[in-house]
């Protein structure tokens, strides 16, 4: 049987997620920089995110998130704007949900802002379709 030489197997690579439980600063956004819902993933590290500024952005999940930090649809983010270009930003950070409502709460993100767990875009008001139907009372009952 052939001996083992390394330090471990996947899970030592892995590490431990420890900063889960720790509470971090609130960090707010400086000069260059833009709150931001994600829209869309696209995979292979990108994603389209509208900016709170109104603009739609192509985003790239910088390395340092890319494995550890998992990114959803409908999750608010800070992302760097570009000087060069004005339709890509990098992401710079995910608010978990407590954040984002403190950030709303602040003022700092606007009040149409929704921060659920599960967002889809473009369900928005579909109770338009709904049929109510009254109760049949016991001399309305139609016979079969």
């Amino acid at each position: 049987m052939p001996k083992n030489k390394g330090k471990g197997g996947k899970n030592r690579r892995r590490g431990k997620n420890e900063n889960e439980t720790e509470k971090r600063e609130l960090v707010f956004k400086e000069d260059g920089q833009e709150y931001a819902q994600v829209i869309k993933m696209l995979g292979n590290g990108r994603l389209e995110a509208l900016c709170f500024d109104g603009i739609k952005r192509l985003c790239h999940i910088r390395g340092k998130l890319r494995k550890k930090v998992w990114i959803n649809q409908g999750d608010i983010i800070l992302v760097g704007l570009r000087d060069y270009q004005d339709a890509k930003a990098d992401v710079i950070l995910k608010y978990n949900p407590d954040e984002a409502r403190n950030l709303k709460s602040y003022g700092e993100l606007p009040e149409t802002a929704k921060i659920n767990d599960t967002v889809t875009f473009g369900d928005e008001e579909e109770d338009e379709d709904i049929i109510e139907f009254g109760e049949v009372s016991d001399d309305e009952e139609i016979n079969v």
